[in-house]
C-alpha cells in the first residue's frame, strides 16, 4: 500500500508540473494533493504544519494565477477585450507546442485589442502585460511544484 501511495503522490506531483504550463491543469492543487497523499502512509508522514502551509500556498497561488494576467494586462493600459484575448490565444497556442504556449497569450491579447479598435502602441503595452502576467504565473506555478517535489523526495 505504501509504494501504490508513493506512485499515486509522484503523479499527482508531475500533474502539478504540468500544470504550471498548462492552463486546463490546477498545477498547485494538484501538487499539493500528491504531498497530501503522503500523509497516509506511516513512514513518509510529513507534518500537519507543512501541510497547513503547502495547503495556504496552493491556494493562494492559485486565487494569484487568475488575478496577475489580469492585473498585467490593466497595468499596461489593457482592456478586458486584451485579457480575453490573451485566454484565448493561450488556449490556442496548447496546440502549437511550447512556442504556441509562450507566444500565444500574446499574439492574442494583441489581435483582440487590435480588433476592439485600440490603438497599435496601446494595444501592444497591453498584450506586453499580458504576456509579463502569463510569465509570472508561470513562475509561482513552477516554483511552488518543485518546491512540493523536493518535500516528496526528502521524505523518500
Amino acid at each position: 500500500m505504501e509504494t501504490t501511495l508513493l506512485v499515486i503522490a509522484f503523479v499527482l506531483a508531475t500533474a502539478g508540473l504540468l500544470g504550471s504550463f498548462l492552463p486546463i491543469l490546477p498545477g498547485p492543487p494538484l501538487a499539493f494533493l500528491g504531498l497530501a497523499v503522503l500523509w497516509f502512509t506511516e513512514q513518509y508522514q510529513p507534518s500537519a504544519e507543512l501541510l497547513g502551509m503547502h495547503l495556504f500556498a496552493a491556494t493562494g497561488i492559485t486565487l494569484l494565477d487568475y488575478y496577475v494576467p489580469i492585473y498585467g494586462t490593466k497595468r499596461f493600459g489593457g482592456t478586458p477585450a486584451g485579457t480575453r484575448g490573451a485566454t484565448v490565444g493561450l488556449v490556442i497556442g496548447l496546440f502549437l507546442g511550447p512556442l504556441g504556449i509562450i507566444a500565444g497569450p500574446f499574439v492574442g491579447a494583441l489581435l483582440a485589442e487590435i480588433m476592439a479598435g485600440t490603438p497599435s502602441n496601446r494595444a501592444f503595452k497591453s498584450a506586453l502585460g499580458a504576456f509579463m502576467g502569463f510569465v509570472a504565473g508561470v513562475f509561482m506555478k513552477l516554483a511552488y511544484a518543485v518546491v512540493v517535489f523536493y518535500h516528496i523526495f526528502q521524505k523518500l
